[in-house]
C-alpha cells in the first residue's frame, strides 16, 4: 500500500511539474541548444517559425552535416541511458513529398531512436532497438509532409506508445519496449540520418527530448492525463516482484536463523583452541614443553618459560632434571653420577653415602682404555655410550654421547629453547630467509625443514629450482586447433593461423568480406549459407517464387522475402485465420455481402470466386454506372484518383478497375512524379546505403529488412511486409527479416508474455513470466521465465 501511495505522489508531482511549473531542466534536452545550431552549420539557416518565442531553422541544402559534438552527445545520452519513459517533440513544416529524418540517434546501422517522416508513402516512422537488441520500426500512416506547420509528439512508456499531431491523439499502441543502452561511438544527427541519407527538407522548431512519458503536455498544455502510464503499471509490478523476492529470501533466512537459535538455547558457545588433539577453553593456560601457552579468542598464544637461577644449599648444585625446563637444586642424579660430592650417592634415606669400589661394574676393556671422569667415581671404557644410560632430550632434540658424558643437541631445522638443548622449536626458514629456493619457486615451511614449490607453468629440476614448462611441446596448452602456440616465460601464448581470426584460444575461419545473411565461415574464404541464400559470400537471395521451389495455392500469389517467402492471398481473397504456408487458408471475400463492391443501385451484385459481378435484373434497362468513394461514376468514365495522381480508374458496366499510369519515357510530357524511371537527370539518382552503388530514380531494392526506393534523388525505406504468425513463440533467424514460429521457448526472441504463467527458480521462488535473474552460485548465467519455462544462458555482458 505504501508503494501505491508513493507512486501516486510521484505521478501527481510529474503532472504538476509539467502543467504548473514547467519541465524540470534535468529532464529536458533542447536539441537546438545542445547542437549550437546557430553556429553556422552549412545547409541550415534561421528563418521565422511557427511562433516567435524560440528559433526556427530551414534545412534545405543536401550538402550538410548537422551532427552533435562528442561532449553534447554524451550529455544527451546520459539523460536517456537506460530510461523507459521519454518523449520526442518537434514542430515542423516539411516540404511536400520529402522523405527525411527529424532526429536520429544511431551507431552505424543500429538505430536506437530515430523519428522519420515519409512524404512519398505518407507515413511517420519510429525506428528503435528492442530490449532484445532487435531492430524495430513502428509505422504510423499520416501525412506530415504537406508544407504546413505541425506539432509532433511521440511518447513512449515501457510498452506503450502515443502519437500526437497538432495536439490530437492520432495513434495509441502496445509495442516491444525500446532499449536505451547506447554503446560507444553512438552519434546524434538532426534533420538527417547521415551525410548522404534521410535529408529532411523544410523548417524545424522546438525539437526536444523529454525524459518523461507525458511530455506532449508541455507542447499542448490543454491536454491532461488521467491514468497512469504503462511504465507506472510495469514499475508497480516490478516492485511487487522485487518485494516478493525479498520476502521469500528473508523468510528463508529467518527460518534458518530460528533453527540455529533454538539449538543455541541448549548450549553455551565460546571460542576454544585445539592443540595436538587437546581442546582448551578460553583463557585456559597450559605448558607445552618449555612454553607457557594461553587460549585467547580461539588462538593459542605461547611464550618460552622464563627460568630464575636457583640458589642451592652447600650439599647440592643446580642441574637439569628430565621433563623440567629450568635447573633445579640436585644432590645426586643417578647412582654413578654425583652432583656435588664425588663417589657419593643419595640413598633411600635422602642422605649421602660413600660409593664402595666393590659395587663398580667390571669393565671389559684394557686398563689403558679406561677413563676416570671428575663427576663419576667409577671408571668407564673409552667410547662409553652415555645416552644408553638414559637422557632428558625431548622431542626435536637428540642425545649424543661425547667422550666425557651425554649431551642434547637440537635436530636440523630446530633451535634450542634452553641452554642444554633438551627442548627445541621449529625454525621457519622461509620467513627468516634461511632457505635455498631459487628462481621460479616459492618457499613453504615444514617441521624441521622447508620445500621449494614450482610456480605455475614450471617443472622441477631439483629440490631447490624449477625450469620453464614447454606447454606447446607437451601439448598441455589451451590453443585452438587452428592457432599457433608460442612458449613464454611461465606459460604460453596463442595466435590464430593465417586465414583465421580470434584470440588464439578460439579461432574462427576468416572470409574476405565476411559471410553475409547469417552465413558461416567454415574455412578461409569458404562460406556455408543459410537456407534461402546463395553466392560466395551468401550475398544473393534465392527467389523461391521465380525459381519454382514454391507452389502456392491458386488463391494465393508467392511473395519473395530475404531468405524466405510467403504465399499472400490474391485480390478478392482473405485468410481465414489459419495462416497456412502455401495459401490454402485463403478464402473468397463476399464483396456483395460485405458491401465492398461498386455496383450502382439499379444493378444486383453477384458474388464470384475471387471477385463479383454487377448484373442488371431481367427486364430493366441499367445504366452500368459505378459507385466509387460514395460518388457515382458513369459507365465508361475515366478518372484519376484524388489521393494518387499516378492511378487511373474506369467504370465498366458497374465494375471499377484501377491501374497504375502507363509510363512512356519517349513522351516529353510524361509525368516524372509518376514515372521516375523516365527522369534522366543525375541529380535524381540515389546512393545506396553502402555508398558503393548508385540507383536511377524509380529503382527499388531491399536493405536491412527494408524496402527502399529512389525517388528524385531521395531514398525512402520502409519495413518489409511480413506474413502474420499466430503462435506463442517466434524467432527471426539470422539473415532473415520475418518471424517464424518455434516450439522451444528458449530459442524464441519474441514471446506473448502471460503473467499468469509463472516459473520456480533454484531458490523455490515464484517468478512471473518476463522476469529475469542471475542463477544462484554463478555470476554470468542469466535465467528468464518464458511463460512457465525457465531458460538459462550465459549473459553476453560477461563475455
Amino acid at each position: 500500500m505504501g508503494l501505491l501511495k508513493l507512486s501516486f505522489v510521484l505521478f501527481v508531482f510529474r503532472i504538476v511539474a509539467v502543467l504548473g511549473f514547467g519541465v524540470d531542466p534535468a529532464l529536458r534536452v533542447d536539441v537546438f541548444g545542445e547542437l549550437r545550431l546557430g553556429d553556422a552549420f552549412a545547409g541550415v539557416s534561421q528563418v521565422p517559425g511557427f511562433h516567435n518565442d524560440t528559433r526556427a531553422f530551414l534545412f534545405q541544402d543536401t550538402a550538410r552535416d548537422v551532427k552533435s559534438s562528442a561532449d553534447a552527445t554524451e550529455r544527451i545520452l546520459q539523460k536517456l541511458r537506460n530510461k523507459k519513459e521519454f518523449t520526442v517533440l518537434a514542430t515542423v513544416k516539411q516540404e511536400t513529398l520529402n522523405s527525411g529524418v527529424i532526429l536520429s540517434i544511431h551507431r552505424s546501422e543500429q538505430r536506437f531512436l530515430e523519428l522519420e517522416s515519409s512524404g512519398q508513402r505518407n507515413e511517420i516512422r519510429l525506428h528503435y532497438r528492442t530490449q532484445g537488441q532487435q531492430p524495430h520500426t513502428e509505422v504510423f500512416p499520416y501525412t506530415l509532409a504537406d508544407d504546413q506547420w505541425h506539432k509532433v509528439s511521440v511518447a513512449l512508456s515501457a510498452s506503450h506508445i502515443l502519437l500526437h499531431v497538432d495536439c490530437n491523439r492520432i495513434y495509441e499502441r502496445v509495442v516491444e519496449p525500446p532499449s536505451m543502452d547506447f554503446p560507444e561511438e553512438t552519434s546524434i544527427w538532426l534533420g538527417q540520418r547521415n551525410s548522404a541519407h534521410g535529408l529532411f527538407k523544410g523548417v524545424m522548431q522546438d525539437v526536444q527530448l523529454l525524459v518523461m512519458p507525458q511530455g506532449y503536455i508541455s507542447q499542448c498544455p490543454d491536454l491532461n492525463r488521467t491514468c497512469p502510464t504503462c511504465n507506472d503499471f510495469h514499475g508497480l509490478v516490478q516492485k511487487i516482484m522485487e518485494l516478493q523476492d525479498i520476502l521469500a529470501k528473508t523468510s528463508s533466512k529467518l527460518s534458518k536463523a530460528e533453527e540455529k537459535m533454538n539449538g543455541l538455547d541448549r548450549c553455551y558457545c565460546e571460542r576454544t583452541c585445539s592443540v595436538k588433539g587437546v581442546l582448551y577453553r578460553e583463557d585456559e593456560s597450559w605448558t607445552d614443553g618449555c612454553k607457557n601457552c594461553t587460549c585467547s579468542n580461539g588462538t593459542a598464544l605461547c611464550e618460552p618459560i622464563s627460568c630464575v637461577p636457583p640458589v642451592c644449599p652447600p650439599d647440592s648444585a643446580p642441574a637439569y632434571v628430565p621433563g623440567r625446563c629450568c635447573q633445579e637444586c640436585q644432590i645426586c642424579s643417578r647412582l654413578y653420577l654425583h652432583s656435588v660430592k664425588p663417589c657419593s650417592f643419595c640413598g633411600q634415606d635422602r642422605t649421602m653415602h660413600r660409593v664402595a669400589p666393590s659395587i663398580c661394574p667390571e669393565l671389559n676393556c684394557a686398563e689403558s682404555e679406561q677413563m676416570t671422569l671428575p663427576d663419576r667415581c667409577c671408571n668407564v671404557c673409552r667410547g662409553h655410550d652415555f645416552c644408553a644410560e638414559g637422557h632428558c632430550c625431548a622431542e626435536h632434540s637428540e642425545c649424543i654421547s661425547l667422550e666425557t658424558g651425554p649431551r642434547c643437541r637440537c635436530r636440523d631445522g630446530f633451535r634450542s629453547l634452553r641452554d642444554d638443548e633438551a627442548y627445541c622449536e621449529d625454525i621457519d626458514e622461509c620467513a627468516e630467509g634461511r632457505h635455498y629456493c631459487r628462481e621460479n619457486t616459492v618457499c613453504v615451511n615444514t617441521p624441521g625443514s622447508f620445500m621449494c614449490i614450482c610456480h605455475a607453468g614450471y617443472i622441477r629440476i631439483d629440490d631447490y629450482s624449477c625450469t620453464e614448462h614447454n606447454e606447446c611441446a607437451s601439448g598441455q596448452h589451451s590453443c585452438d586447433e587452428n592457432a599457433l602456440c608460442f612458449n613464454t616465460v611461465g606459460g604460453h601464448s596463442c595466435s590464430c593461423k593465417p586465414g583465421y581470426t580470434g584470440n588464439g584460444t578460439i579461432c574462427k575461419a576468416l572470409c574476405d568480406g565476411l559471410c553475409q545473411n547469417g552465413g558461416t565461415c567454415v574455412s578461409p574464404d569458404t562460406c556455408i549459407c543459410q537456407q534461402g541464400f546463395t553466392g560466395k559470400r551468401c550475398e544473393t537471395d534465392i527467389d523461391e517464387c521465380s525459381s519454382g521451389f514454391v507452389e502456392c495455392d491458386s488463391r494465393a500469389t508467392c511473395i519473395n522475402l530475404p531468405g524466405w517467402y510467403h504465399c499472400e492471398c490474391r485480390d478478392g481473397y482473405h485468410d481465414n485465420g489459419m495462416f497456412s504456408a502455401n495459401g490454402e487458408s485463403c478464402e473468397d471475400i463476399d464483396e456483395c455481402g460485405t458491401g465492398r463492391n461498386s455496383c450502382a443501385n439499379d444493378t444486383v451484385c453477384f458474388n464470384l470466386e475471387g471477385g463479383y459481378d454487377c448484373r442488371c435484373p431481367h427486364g430493366k434497362n441499367c445504366t452500368g454506372d459505378c459507385i466509387h468513394d460514395n460518388k457515382v461514376k458513369h459507365n465508361g468514365q475515366i478518372w484519376v484518383l484524388e489521393n494518387d495522381r499516378c492511378s487511373v480508374c474506369s467504370c465498366q458496366s458497374g465494375l471499377v478497375m484501377c491501374r497504375r499510369m502507363v509510363c512512356d519515357c519517349d513522351n516529353p510530357t510524361v509525368d516524372l512524379f509518376c514515372c521516375p524511371e523516365c527522369d534522366p537527370r543525375h541529380s535524381s539518382q540515389c546512393l545506396h546505403q553502402n555508398g558503393l552503388l548508385a540507383y536511377s530514380t524509380g529503382a527499388s531494392w531491399v536493405e536491412s529488412c527494408q524496402q527502399c526506393q529512389c525517388l528524385q534523388g531521395e531514398v525512402d525505406c520502409w519495413p518489409l511486409s511480413c506474413p502474420p504468425v499466430d503462435c506463442e513463440f517466434t524467432l527471426i533467424p539470422e539473415g532473415e527479416c520475418c518471424p517464424r514460429c518455434v516450439t522451444d521457448p528458449c530459442q524464441a526472441d519474441t514471446i506473448r508474455n502471460d503473467i499468469t504463467k509463472t516459473c520456480t527458480d533454484e531458490h523455490g521462488l515464484v517468478r512471473f513470466s518476463g522476469s529475469s535473474w542471475i542463477k544462484h552460485g554463478t555470476e554470468c548465467t542469466l535465467c528468464q521465465c518464458k511463460n512457465g519455462h525457465v531458460c538459462c544462458s550465459v549473459d553476453p555482458m560477461c563475455l
